[in-house]
């Protein structure tokens, strides 16, 4: 990680796109499972550096060979392990605390949220979707290319009455 940006928190928050906060709760709960132990041959990447490396990919989009030489200065092959790991480690434990499944009485209380505020009956979410700037993908022609005169990906996403994302 770059620790340098730890005392510019202007700087962490626009290189990384997270507080310096929300970066180390990060660390805290994922951390004892990305870490991994030293050997006699080698010391190991930190839990701070793996974390590092998957944030920076997720913020920007660079590829690994750019993260490898611009920024970390590991094999792009390491930065691809790291980010995979870590982010399958990410989703493991955050989606149980941020996105739990929905039980029956849960889809109850959103259709009594959604009625209560809109006086509409049996409204169980909102979906809505948002074009994400993308760079062309390699023969995709018009594919990807959209009414707003540029290249994207839709994101489509469903909240409940609190306009809060969840998992269906």
């Amino acid at each position: 990680m770059h620790s340098k940006l730890l005392d510019y928190p202007k700087k962490f928050f626009a290189f990384y796109r997270m507080t310096i906060t929300s970066f180390n709760e990060l660390v805290k709960l994922i951390g004892p499972t990305i870490a991994k132990e030293d050997t006699n041959l080698r010391l190991s990447i930190p839990v701070e550096e793996r974390l590092s490396v998957t944030i920076r990919y997720l913020a920007t989009g660079a590829s690994f060979n750019t993260l490898s030489f611009d920024y970390y200065l590991m094999g792009a092959s390491t930065i691809r392990d790291i980010t995979k790991t870590t982010c399958e480690q990410i989703w493991n434990i955050l989606q149980p605390l941020y996105m739990p499944i929905k039980q029956h009485g849960d889809w109850i209380k959103i259709a009594d949220e959604f009625y209560s505020r809109t006086n509409f009956p049996n409204i169980i979410g909102a979906i809505d979707g948002k074009h994400i700037r993308i760079i062309q993908p390699e023969h995709s022609e018009p594919s990807y290319f959209n009414y707003k005169k540029f290249f994207s990906c839709v994101l489509m996403a469903w909240t409940d009455a609190d306009y809060k994302l969840w998992n269906g």
